[in-house]
């Protein structure tokens, strides 16, 4: 009988990563004196003038690190085990995973809010459309090719209450005053990242026991 290979238990390095991604948010609001969660973003916190920038970019590169490794590693496993919908939607996420950690490390906020410097436009303008676009995009996909597969409709019912997230935290930023931007900022940001941790299982579980080592 076949057991999990090293690729499946690396697999869990989306759990580290979500542990990395609060500890960002939560040692980094520590380190900045009047950061206030409710109105303020996440991104406010590795922001290149916050009091917060060494420790919670630090964090926050090592949260990077295993998010990237887990949904690459993933992408491995899929591989002729699933359908192509379900396959496709799992790259673009991986996609998206590694076009967040290097655009957002090349491009970090001058300061809090928008200071309209150029690394805040491709910040705000560039990197973050493409990531938004990615993750609804194969969320989305890989909500329609886990339905078709028995075996995937619980990865596939995550993704859709991660789009579901995803959708109110952009309503909410539109609808809630300013005073309130960071809770529905937080709903979108959120999603991706305890979807990856999902995601990281569902690579850990996704093994043949009967299949013969080789």
């Amino acid at each position: 009988m076949k057991s999990r290979k090293l690729i499946h238990w690396l697999c869990l390095s989306g759990i580290i990563s979500f542990v990395f991604y609060i500890l960002h948010d939560i040692v980094g609001a520590l380190n900045y004196p009047g950061y206030n969660w409710i109105s303020q973003a996440v991104s406010d916190l590795t922001s290149v003038t916050a009091p917060s920038f060494i420790v919670s970019s630090r964090l926050s590169s090592i949260y990077k690190i295993f998010a990237c490794l887990c949904c690459t590693l993933v992408s491995i496993v899929i591989q002729d085990k699933t359908n192509k919908t379900l396959r496709l939607g799992v790259y673009l996420f991986t996609t998206m995973g590694w076009i967040s950690a290097i655009g957002y490390l090349l491009f970090p906020l001058s300061e809090s809010g928008y200071a309209g410097q150029f690394q805040d436009i491709m910040h705000l303008f560039v990197v973050t459309p493409f990531v938004v676009i990615l993750t609804i995009t194969s969320l989305t996909l890989i909500s329609v090719g886990g339905l078709k597969n028995g075996t995937s409709k619980p990865l596939a019912i995550t993704a859709l209450f991660a789009l579901g997230f995803m959708f109110a935290g952009v309503i909410g930023v539109g609808v809630l005053p300013l005073d309130y931007f960071g809770i529905p900022e937080r709903f979108s940001v959120y999603s991706a990242v305890i979807f990856n941790a999902i995601l990281g299982i569902y690579g850990f579980l996704l093994f043949d026991p009967k299949e013969k080592d080789v």
